[in-house]
């Protein structure tokens, strides 16, 4: 890619735009948009505006996010025509920029609808309006955080735009479309590297713990069904044998514990038990009981096993009331049963027994008839300290490309505002692109 400043430039005297290409212009919104206020016509589908898809059927948009369809259109609402190539404001919602319609419908009074009034180029709106500098312009015209205030065409029209010669704007869009689609590919294979990753990570963790570090040894059947054989050498004990579970709250509002930190399952990263930060009871406001945990006390997330959320307190704390402190007996560590719990094995009994019940949660019944394998207490510490070493080096690997996506996307949004702003000189390279199309 190569870009340059362009030769010659001039204040817009619009702060957001800032100096833009001598041959630009500045223009008012309104004449260059006019509000859609066009009642919905007989037969339009109910739209939805999402950063992540556009404007979309809602039919559409949750079937993508693999939900249910629950809103339906009623005779309370307000309902407006939308085209294709329209913009959509999100007024209770902004703060990622205007939308476009990639389908015909209506929407309701919560968003305002944009329609060009003059020939322009829409791919080019459509990067501007998704621009930092823009977004930031707008939201200035209203403080939807402190006084609830709606985002309107009154705010839009607040707001003036760069007069861009029609060439221009078409060869940055090909310039923008061609460069961002670079960077989206390289977000996606950073993507795909750390969902491999974690695959691995959690392949790791599941042969260490349920068929031990030595691949030679012999087996024996466990006689459950999500374990499958174990090392000749280990037990299998039922869950009440080998662990407790803290019983009896304490009032977080109380001292001492209304200064001690209390974990909720929000604080624990889902699958690698990272604990996210520390916060005292009092300063999360905690009111109702809460179990006291001991130092080394294994936390484990009783709701929405899926997330597969345990981490071993590194202080004495409270926890909630959603979670169990649980503390290993009968020769089972602390750190081997933390590494249990975050098993892909256990993890996948949990959820199966958690479906049985209308709220999503495992029971301590559910848990006290659980059969478990226990290791000998020195193949406990070796798994530990194995696991302890391995998986640090699979979340330096997740961390680097979590960076390098958050670089990219930097880049993006650096590119796109540069861009459409005409901070950037990229008419020759694109002209020649958008000939050859």
């Amino acid at each position: 890619m190569t870009v340059k400043a362009p030769h010659k430039t001039k204040a817009s005297q619009v702060s957001w735009l800032g100096d833009i290409p001598e041959h630009w212009g500045v223009i008012q919104s309104r004449r260059l948009f006019a509000e859609r206020t066009e009642r919905a016509q007989s037969g339009d589908k109910q739209l939805t505006a999402s950063q992540k898809f556009g404007v979309i059927s809602q039919a559409r948009f949750m079937e993508l996010e693999g939900q249910k369809v629950v809103q339906v259109l009623t005779g309370h609402d307000i309902l407006k025509h939308v085209d294709i190539g329209d913009f959509v404001i999100s007024m209770r919602s902004f703060q990622g920029g205007l939308e476009i319609a990639q389908e015909s419908g209506c929407i309701s009074s919560a968003y305002v609808a944009l329609t060009p009034v003059r020939q322009l180029d829409r791919r080019y709106f459509s990067y501007l309006f998704k621009s930092v500098p823009y977004i930031q312009a707008l939201q200035s015209t209203s403080n939807l955080v402190r006084d609830g205030q709606a985002m309107r065409f009154a705010n839009f029209a607040l707001v003036d735009l760069p007069l861009v010669p029609l060439e221009d704007q078409a060869a940055i869009a090909a310039f923008l479309d061609r460069e961002t689609r670079k960077i989206d590919e390289l977000v996606e294979q950073q993507i795909r590297l750390i969902y491999l990753v974690k695959e691995k990570r959690q392949a790791v963790i599941s042969l260490a713990v349920t068929k031990g570090l030595n691949p030679n040894v012999r087996m024996k059947p466990s006689g459950v069904e999500w374990l499958g054989d174990v090392p000749e050498s280990w037990e299998v004990l039922k869950f009440s044998r080998c662990v407790s579970i803290t019983e009896g709250q304490v009032n977080p509002e109380e001292e001492p514990f209304r200064s001690m930190p209390l974990i909720a399952p929000n604080h624990i990263e889902s699958g690698t038990g990272r604990l996210l930060g520390l916060e005292t009871a009092a300063e999360q406001g905690a009111e109702s009981g809460k179990y006291l945990c001991r130092q080394g006390d294994v936390i484990y997330s009783k709701i929405r096993p899926a997330l597969a959320k345990a981490v071993i307190s590194p202080t004495d704390a409270l926890c909630s009331a959603d979670m169990y402190p649980m503390r290993g007996r009968m020769g089972l560590s602390q750190q081997y049963l933390f590494w249990l719990l975050l098993t892909p094995e256990f993890t996948g009994w949990s959820v199966l027994e958690a479906d049985r019940v209308a709220m999503p949660k495992i029971n301590r019944e559910s848990l006290a008839n659980l059969r478990l394998p226990v290791p000998p207490p020195a193949i406990q510490t070796a798994i530990s300290n194995y696991l302890d070493v391995h998986t640090r080096r699979f979340d330096d690997l997740v961390g680097e490309a979590e960076k390098a996506v958050g670089l990219l996307q930097e880049r993006r949004s650096a590119l796109i505002s540069a861009a459409v702003t005409g901070k950037i000189e990229v008419r020759a390279e694109a002209y020649a692109e958008v000939e050859a199309a």
